[in-house]
């Protein structure tokens, strides 16, 4: 363990100041994966892009992120924590000035996916900032960081549909590169040196024989085997959620894209969960609230249907709040428990709990696609609610441990 986290520990944690600024920055750098989402529309003309292949200006930033939670965010075992998210800092701020000043469709799609590429640095700032917290305060850290990372995921959207209306689609990505440029300076001056992966052992190994070793460390660890099934099946529901409710609200209430983006920023307030997910965790409750979070998606499921049904928007908007919160909750109770496994593979384990998470995730917008247009609304949210009735029957199977 570095100076810098055991004096972080001694001293209690992080400063709110320090987590502030690893909260901002987690949901700066994942909200990049979501600002050209409703805008492509606007982007896929100007570039010349078919209809068919339009889903490639989204589809191309997300496996590239896919790609750096495995090649860089595994790289938190080897290398300097805070000169690694600084240099991805620096390098998703150019991507995205790319992306703006793209004139062909080849340097967008090659600059999308360098920006998704890039902000898996978001996911090398969580597990460091864990690591400077100490044991008793690890899952309230966590949690005040993922109401970051998940207010950006949120408010990404509604961000760029506002700013692309009176700017253009281009202003978005360039204010996004400056924000990363103005996280760049206030990290440099805020981020200690170090994290969990300092020393010889962090050299004792290739970065291939880093990369290949963890696939013995997945099938070994039967904790994160599971944390990683049941909230890659919320996040799956999650993209459920979020992906037809657009095109419903469109289509059954009559929203415009203001009025979508305003019924998005109200589902941000699930972000208000992740604290006290945090503080769940640190007092031995991760099991119950567990239990609670995959019961609450499936009920939010349910009655989210029955709400449209009825035509009430307030009520529809209750249960994604509702949903957006138990996903939350489970996913601050996930990272509590692997974070507190063997500190050396902290970042690799990581990379594979997010890895799994985005991969199962994505498989929940086609869903969304594929169930909206065979059945409805309904159909939709049953197939959420069926999903997460299976992740809730794997999780019985787990033996409860002590608190």
């Amino acid at each position: 363990m570095s100076a810098a986290t055991s004096a972080a520990e001694g001293a209690g944690g992080l400063s709110p100041a320090l987590t502030v600024a690893c909260a901002v920055t987690s949901g700066a750098m994942v909200a990049n994966l979501y600002y050209a989402q409703p805008l492509i529309d606007l982007i896929a003309p100007e570039l010349g892009l078919s209809e068919n292949l339009s889903g490639l200006i989204v589809t191309l930033t997300q496996l590239g992120y896919g790609a750096g939670l495995m090649l860089i965010v595994s790289l938190a075992d080897r290398v300097d924590n805070r000169r690694l998210i600084l240099t991805t800092l620096v390098c998703v701020a150019a991507a995205l000035a790319g992306v703006a000043l793209s004139a062909s469709t080849p340097v967008f799609l090659a600059t999308a996916v360098a920006v998704g590429f890039c902000s898996s640095g978001a996911q090398v700032v969580v597990p460091f900032a864990a690591s400077l917290a100490p044991e008793a305060r690890r899952g309230r850290t966590i949690g005040n960081i993922m109401a970051g990372l998940l207010a950006g995921i949120m408010l990404a959207r509604p961000f760029s549909s506002m700013i692309a209306d009176i700017f253009g689609w281009r202003a978005v990505f360039w204010v996004s590169a400056g924000l990363m440029v103005a996280l760049t300076l206030w990290l440099y001056k805020a981020l200690p040196s170090g994290g969990p992966a300092q020393g010889r052992q962090k050299r004792a190994t290739s970065y291939l024989g880093n990369l290949l070793s963890m696939g013995r460390i997945l099938a070994t660890t039967p904790a994160l085997q599971r944390r990683a099934a049941y909230q890659g099946v919320l996040f799956a529901v999650f993209n459920v959620f979020w992906t037809a409710a657009p095109v419903m609200l469109a289509r059954d209430f009559g929203f415009s894209q203001r009025g979508i983006a305003l019924f998005a920023l109200a589902g941000a307030g699930g972000a208000l969960a992740a604290p006290l997910a945090g503080r769940l965790g640190d007092r031995g409750h991760v099991w119950a609230g567990t239990a609670v979070a995959l019961v609450t998606v499936i009920l939010s499921c349910v009655l989210s249907g029955w709400a449209a049904a009825i035509h009430s928007v307030v009520a529809l908007a209750i249960f994604a709040v509702t949903l957006d919160a138990a996903v939350q909750v489970n996913q601050v109770l996930g990272q509590r428990v692997i974070y507190s496994l063997a500190g050396e593979a902290r970042g690799r384990m990581n990379a594979l709990y997010m890895t799994i998470v985005f991969l199962l995730g994505a498989g929940g917008s086609s869903l969304a696609t594929l169930t909206y247009h065979h059945g409805g609304w309904w159909t939709t949210m049953l197939a959420g609610a069926i999903l997460t009735l299976a992740a809730l029957a794997f999780f019985a199977t787990e033996r409860r441990r002590p608190a």
